[in-house]
């Protein structure tokens, strides 16, 4: 038996089932995207599995991509509620055009952005696209606008050329609303293009997959949004599926694009018989490629892994392994996400990378200012805080200077882990708990801090002014006190 591809967690009716779904498939992938991307069904209505362990599984559907066009990015958003396949059941979400697995948004560097955002829900929304280096005033990436129910706000930015290729998001940052809104479907994942020139020539046209973690839970025929426990029983999904099939042909390397898209939980994602090979996390290709048996995705992260299939047919789960956030926090169970399965004519291994991409590092950066921020919250668990205040959007707590580097210390003076976030600008982890960080892959827009412990890293101040907020991705703290408004200011003339 191949150990790669083990079958033992599989019933021998459900193994052939998806071995011979999987075949099937692979025979008509003849007809394929130019990016590699199998053409998909209808994304809003993933074929619902049967109650017998015989069915076929669904296979993966890869979200419709709205794509630049001649370095131009058009697109309209509508937020709605509506009746939607979420998973194996039928209920009510908060949609992106009608989607809970809503469009990919695919950009280049240097492309302009021009989104329309249409809000037919009755609560204030709007839109962030998190992670992208854009300025955070309007009309690009301004947090701190209400759109009223009825009402279109027109978001108009270019990104820079340096802008870093990877995997990115974008979701509601309504204020005090985030964890409601994202939890009952407002997410869906932005790709920057540019990860495959770093690929060596043999791996640049491999097929790639959105592999888009949300999850939900049920109040009813809907959604719940609002009385969100973090603890409670959840349903996670892949693509806005329950245990999708992801077919692959053995030898063959794929790119997976792994990203936390929910409000509240964390992944710790394991494949078992295989390792991921990163090169890419939070939107920043690493200098080295790594490869890691587990994969810990905090609230709001992401990684994009290369993932090589064994030489022999069989299938493997593809799993988030128990993960225990601290006392004052939350115990996630192990749980099964998809079913990797192998088939199909094989192909030659092509040769996975080590080397990958440029890696800038401010090891030796002129410190401009040190800044602690510093994590708490109350005994009861309903209050959280950031330098002991609670948010308030009028009020500037953090400014920085453009054109400086900085270093922060997040503390973490709580019994359970938060996972830190800044807006416009991604930051180099320099080391956890006092133990310096890997210097190949340490760019990161967001970060877990361990509970009653400590982050150090250096933000560079670059491009762009203005107000922007910092906080923990954990929605529901969020929502409840756990971010500050940070102000970036041009420098003063003549000096400081």
């Amino acid at each position: 038996m191949n150990r790669s591809w083990s079958r033992t967690r599989f019933p021998l009716t459900r193994l052939l089932a998806v071995l011979l779904l999987a075949t099937a498939w692979l025979a008509g992938c003849a007809g394929q995207s130019p990016s590699g991307h199998p053409h998909a069904t209808d994304p809003a209505a993933p074929r619902e599995r049967q109650a017998s362990p015989s069915a076929p599984a669904p296979r993966l559907q890869d979200p419709p991509e709205l794509v630049s066009r001649d370095g131009v990015l058009r697109a309209a958003i509508v937020v709605e509620r509506r009746k939607v396949r979420v998973g194996d059941h039928r209920l009510y979400a908060l949609t992106y055009n009608g989607m809970y697995m809503p469009p990919t948004l695919r950009v280049r560097p240097g492309d302009r952005v021009d989104l329309t955002l249409t809000n037919r829900v009755r609560e204030d929304t709007n839109v962030h696209v998190h992670g992208l280096h854009v300025s955070p005033r309007s009309p690009a990436d301004d947090i701190f606008i209400a759109i009223r129910y009825g009402r279109s706000h027109h978001y108009s930015y270019r990104l820079p050329r340096t802008v870093t290729p990877g995997t990115y998001w974008y979701h509601s940052h309504a204020d005090m609303m985030s964890a409601a809104q994202v939890a009952g479907g407002e997410s869906g994942v932005i790709v920057v293009d540019g990860l495959r020139r770093y690929l060596p020539p043999a791996l640049r046209g491999i097929t790639e997959h959105v592999v888009a973690l949300k999850d939900f839970q049920i109040h009813g025929n809907a959604i719940r949004t609002h009385k969100l426990k973090i603890g409670t029983r959840t349903n996670r999904t892949v693509n806005g599926q329950q245990n999708p099939v992801i077919s692959l042909r053995p030898g063959e390397t794929q790119l997976w694009r792994l990203a936390n898209i929910g409000a509240n939980i964390y992944y710790r994602l394991h494949l078992k018989g295989n390792r991921f090979h990163v090169i890419a996390q939070d939107g920043y290709p690493v200098r080295r490629v790594y490869a890691a048996d587990t994969l810990v995705i905090a609230a709001g992260a992401r990684f994009d892994v290369l993932v090589r299939a064994g030489s022999r047919p069989g299938a493997t789960v593809l799993e988030t392994l128990a993960y225990d956030t601290g006392t004052a926090g939350n115990r996630f169970p192990r749980t099964d996400l998809a079913t990797v399965v192998t088939a199909g004519a094989p192909v030659a291994p092509a040769r996975l990378p080590t080397d990958f991409a440029p890696n800038e590092d401010l090891a030796h950066a002129a410190i401009a200012d040190r800044k602690t921020v510093v994590f708490t919250e109350n005994a009861a668990g309903d209050e959280f805080y950031v330098n002991g205040r609670t948010y308030r959007p009028d009020r500037v707590d953090f400014t920085s200077v453009l054109g400086t580097v900085e270093e922060w210390t997040v503390r973490n003076d709580s019994d359970e882990e938060h996972s830190f976030h800044v807006h416009t600008n991604q930051f180099q982890l320099m080391s956890t708990n006092g133990k310096a960080h890997d210097p190949d892959h340490r760019w990161f827009d967001t970060v877990n801090v361990p509970a009653r412990g400590n982050v150090v890293i250096r933000v560079p101040f670059a491009d762009f002014t203005g107000r922007t907020v910092l906080h923990c991705h954990i929605l529901n703290h969020e929502d409840m006190g756990m971010m500050a408004v940070l102000d970036i200011v041009p420098p003063r003339p003549g000096g400081k």
